[in-house]
């Protein structure tokens, strides 16, 4: 559990400073590392962030 932990935590980070980013400067990284955002590896990252906020959500509830 705790590398599951440690990999959900690294992705909202991920989430959080591509945030910041898009706010700050209009820069999107995740669109900028998979040259689109509609491309597959963009959406598996968009995918794999959005549930690693469920799931901390879900952790700190429960």
């Amino acid at each position: 559990m705790s590398i599951l932990k440690t990999i959900v935590s690294i992705l909202i980070l991920l989430g959080a400073i591509n945030w910041g980013l898009v706010g700050l400067f209009n820069f999107d990284l995740i669109e900028f590392i998979f040259k689109s955002k509609t491309s597959l590896g963009a959406r598996i990252a968009y995918t794999l962030i959005g549930l690693s906020g469920i799931f901390t959500i879900l952790y700190l509830i429960f």
